[in-house]
């Protein structure tokens, strides 16, 4: 694999990935070190993963008194929603059970319900959950009698998610104000690659002790992982995501043939590009292992020398702490050609500039007061 050059500097000021890195280098910290790491953690969501891992480490007291208390609440919040998240996923399973439909639990709550490493020190926005698209009208009714409804967003977005996207609107509960998104695929329609939810749903593994709730098998949690990241045009937290991915490896890595199974499923499921640029990423940030055999799996769906050092001087940006001490003169324009790059992924030229040009200039009151745009 060709190393990746550029954003340096941005890598030499990033705290967050040094000490997931390496967790001793933190013997050698100023006090600015530390406020800049609880900074750049923070605005990371990360805080919680990292006190994690220093306790990992027996480090935890070498934190200073007046830092220590920043990872702990972070720690205590991410206790706290994974409980939230456990609760929320059965009441999910009573609301659907009449159905006997396979519900698979996606993303952060799949490494809860998994019991994964993966799921330590990490917070949460909403739950994701894949069901058969011909199921999603009961789906979505049953959902409504047990409290949850669309959210608020303008008809234009309401005709977006259900006519082109993935998903669903996403749902909140009336009372907990919890969030579901409900997914029938992992990709838009629109997109230029469509891996077979079928497939995925095939595979699923059970959760004991939730009749009809699965997570995805293996393989298939850290290809959809991949997938989210780099198809995602904003990336605020692209550096927990890619924690996720490292965790998931290094977990699934000790299994017989991972890496050989991981690579054959990504190429059955149309998403080797996604997971190239994965495993590039997260060994360029996180020092995660991964085998010259795996690259070399993947050389047929990896880009171009030319699209490969564009896309290192975009991703070595974007996937960084979203904070200004990470930032360059050339992040701005990484971050948008991220944001561009992910829509003309997702949808065709004579789509995507009808879109674009909706959401910069014809935007309503109720677009911007959405919890979740398009």
């Amino acid at each position: 694999m060709t190393s990746i050059k550029s954003a340096r500097t941005a890598r030499s000021q990033d705290r967050v990935s040094a000490i997931l890195r390496d967790p001793e280098s933190l013997r050698r910290y100023s006090m600015a070190d530390w406020d800049l790491l609880i900074r750049q953690a923070r605005s990371s969501g990360l805080l919680a993963r990292i006190r994690h891992v220093l306790a990992q480490h027996h480090l935890l007291e070498r934190i200073p008194d007046v830092a220590r208390w920043h990872f702990d609440a972070a720690a205590t919040l991410a206790d706290k929603q994974q409980l939230a998240v456990r609760w929320e996923v059965a009441q999910i399973q009573q609301a659907l059970a009449g159905m006997a439909i396979p519900v698979v639990v996606l993303k952060g709550g799949a490494y809860v319900m998994a019991d994964l490493p993966a799921a330590a020190g990490r917070l949460f926005n909403d739950i994701d959950i894949l069901v058969p698209r011909e199921q999603l009208n009961q789906v979505e009714a049953a959902l409504m009698l047990a409290g949850w409804h669309p959210t608020g967003l303008s008809a234009y977005d309401q005709r977006y998610y259900r006519r082109w996207m993935h998903e669903i609107p996403p749902m909140q509960h009336m009372q907990r104000a919890t969030v579901i998104d409900v997914h029938h695929a992992i990709l838009p329609d629109t997109a230029r690659y469509h891996p077979d939810s079928g497939k995925l749903r095939s595979r699923a593994v059970a959760v004991a002790g939730l009749p009809g709730i699965h997570v995805l098998a293996a393989e298939d949690r850290i290809l959809h992982s991949a997938t989210h990241l780099f198809h995602d045009g904003e990336l605020p937290h692209g550096l927990r995501d890619l924690t996720d991915l490292d965790l998931l490896l290094r977990d699934a890595a000790t299994a017989p043939e991972f890496w050989t199974h991981l690579c054959a499923r990504a190429e059955e499921l149309q998403l080797g590009r996604s997971l190239f640029y994965a495993l590039r990423y997260v060994q360029y940030f996180l020092d995660t292992p991964v085998p010259d055999s795996a690259f070399a799996a993947l050389q047929a769906a990896a880009p171009g020398r030319f699209t490969l050092a564009l896309m290192d001087r975009v991703f070595t940006r974007v996937l960084a702490p979203s904070h200004a001490s990470c930032a360059d003169a050339y992040t701005p324009a990484a971050r948008l050609a991220a944001y561009v790059r992910a829509h003309w992924l997702r949808m065709p030229a004579h789509l995507l500039i009808p879109h674009l040009f909706h959401k910069a200039f014809i935007r309503t009151e109720q677009d911007s007061e959405a919890p979740k745009p398009a």
